[in-house]
């Protein structure tokens, strides 16, 4: 399970309180309106933002205090992070070692990888020389190989256009289910939600409140929520 005991979150002048959990293998939109703190929550999740206040757990252990490299999260940001200058095996690649010094069975962990992404023929081309969906589905691959238990996705495929974004949706449902990884994805689309979420987390007023189920809250939005999409 992972655990937010009575938190609190800084990113700057911003502090984000969230008292929540959430179960292992469920997939959880996180939403609100604009700078309501979505963001701040997962980058506090990852250890990216200080918690000065209350404890982070995952399935019982505190991981309050260890850098991002030692939590067992794996983060997809919404450029996907591609250097130019490298292979699409490259930078998959960097999610094992950061200076890409990896054996034949790491190496081997990639292609993989690359090959569940569907870019199985197209390692050793660069960034440049893809699709924009393609690339969404190089910086996945990177994640994939860390095999972490938590996947935190930030908007990743918010510059996509429909229908490459509804692929891109449902091979990250596939992927997580194989895999039982816990998911918390960003989006200011409810479309996005109803189709890959199992619940939602709604960040509003300076608080993350606990996790509803994604389709009972799409059909009878809280008033944050329902002020936020329009309906109300």
């Amino acid at each position: 399970m992972l655990q937010l005991d009575r938190v609190t979150i800084v990113n700057g002048g911003f502090r984000l309180a969230a008292d929540l959990s959430i179960t292992p293998g469920r997939r959880v939109a996180v939403m609100g309106p604009s700078g309501a703190g979505k963001s701040t929550l997962v980058n506090g999740i990852a250890g990216f933002h200080d918690v000065p206040q209350g404890r982070v757990l995952w399935q019982g252990e505190e991981i309050t205090a260890l850098p991002p490299g030692k939590r067992p999260v794996a983060m997809l940001f919404q450029d996907g992070n591609l250097f130019p200058h490298l292979t699409i095996r490259q930078n998959a690649g960097l999610g094992l070692r950061p200076d890409l010094k990896l054996n034949d069975g790491d190496w081997a962990q990639v292609d993989q990888a690359l090959t569940r992404v569907g870019l199985a023929d197209l390692g050793a081309r660069r960034p440049a020389e893809l699709s924009g969906g393609q690339q969404s589905r190089a910086a996945w691959a990177r994640v994939l190989v860390q095999a972490k238990p938590i996947l935190i996705l930030d908007e990743p495929f918010s510059a996509l256009g429909p229908a490459l974004k509804v692929e891109m949706l449902d091979l990250v449902a596939e992927l997580t289910a194989e895999s039982g990884a816990t998911v918390l994805m960003v989006t200011h689309d409810p479309e996005d939600a109803a189709r890959l979420a199992d619940e939602i987390v709604l960040v509003a007023d300076g608080t993350a409140h606990p996790p509803e189920d994604a389709q009972a809250m799409l059909a009878d939005p809280p008033p944050a929520l329902k002020a936020y999409l329009g309906e109300g």
